[in-house]
């Protein structure tokens, strides 16, 4: 492994838990947890990075492999998809065949989203010569695969027997998980076409101002709408009642993919550079960073924390903007994965 590759690791392994965890809902007297979140987190997503870069795949993959991540961490490791006590999931609404669907809902949009795409992007943007090949040897993949599969068994050991005492998800449940896991890495791996560089188009791109805005908008308002708020006397999400909760689930989807979909066909465009990667991640960031002083913080000690970390996201996604302008026109790229082995002119 190359200095800079490794750099690249590593930078993705500590990204992922800081992003996910420490910015959004651990409380700041456990801010040491972030060593607990480490294997899972950190392990889990450089494995999805090294994974699709070796099959010569792209986002779609990740996002796949994101969803599958939710599963084996949520389903699996905490078991909090199937629980009925553990973080009130399932007094949420709509629980069918015993799986918390909003509480899955959200968490699979979180998790790619911060767990995965925003970590991977900005490591990409961080270390752009990088970007297109792997950042492992074969040894080193299987080390991480094997810290991250460790990672989910101190989950397994530590949350659910404090947390959720007594209770231990059905082995329908768990081998269930397993084999949506295992479909959904195929298709990712297998199915999806290999990366192409895709033709640039003369598209007008917003720039990375209004590009923040817009990452913090669909954040505040997919999570918003999916995430009970309890202090506020909300059961359901969205303050809805019953069946009623499909539809704030549904327009959530419909706009997580549809921005998705915004972003994809913007990043087509010769005017796309790295700072537009910058803007969307560090709009996001900051969204859910604030997010979590609703949703999450229960002191006004992890609430005033939050609103620094926020503060903090986004002086530092400004400097790194400007980082970016300086650097040689060469060396800002789309940010985008490309096959192993690809180049770019």
């Amino acid at each position: 492994m190359k200095t800079g590759s490794r750099k690249a690791a590593f930078t993705l392994l500590i990204l992922a838990p800081v992003i996910a965890e420490s910015a959004y809902s651990t409380p700041i007297m456990f801010a040491w947890l972030v060593l607990l979140w480490l294997p899972v987190y950190g392990g889990g997503v450089l494995l999805i990075r090294e994974l699709v870069a070796r099959s010569g795949r792209g986002w779609p993959s990740i996002v796949i492999l994101g969803l599958a991540y939710e599963l084996v961490e949520d389903g699996i490791g905490l078991q909090a998809l199937s629980s009925p006590h553990l973080y009130h999931a399932a007094e949420w609404g709509a629980r069918v065949l015993g799986i918390n669907l909003p509480y899955w809902e959200v968490n699979a949009i979180y998790h790619v989203t911060f767990s995965a795409a925003v970590p991977i992007a900005l490591t990409n943007v961080l270390f752009p010569a990088h970007r297109n090949r792997p950042y492992l040897k074969r040894t080193g993949l299987v080390i991480t695969a094997v810290v991250a599969v460790l990672g989910v068994g101190i989950l397994r050991v530590t949350v659910p027997p404090s947390q959720d005492p007594g209770y231990t998800a059905p082995l329908a449940i768990v081998i269930g998980c397993l084999i949506v896991v295992a479909a959904l890495g195929v298709v990712a791996l297998k199915l999806v076409p290999r990366r192409s560089e895709r033709p640039r188009m003369s598209l007008r791109v917003p720039g990375s101002w209004a590009l923040a805005v817009l990452a913090f908008a669909a954040v505040v308002v997919v999570l918003g709408m999916l995430y009970p708020l309890w202090q506020w006397g909300a059961t359901q999400p969205s303050f809805t009642r019953g069946a009623w909760i499909i539809v704030p689930m549904a327009l959530a989807a419909a706009l997580a993919v549809g921005t998705f979909a915004l972003i994809r066909r913007w990043s087509a465009s010769v005017a796309w550079t790295d700072t537009h990667v910058v803007g969307l991640g560090g709009g996001a960031m900051v969204a859910h960073s604030l997010i979590g002083i609703v949703v999450a913080a229960s002191t006004t000690q992890d609430r005033t924390a939050l609103a620094i970390i926020a503060l903090v996201t986004a002086a530092l996604s400004v400097l790194l903007t400007r980082r970016i302008s300086r650097r040689s026109p060469a060396a800002d790229t789309t940010g985008r994965l490309a096959p192993t082995g690809a180049a770019r002119t």
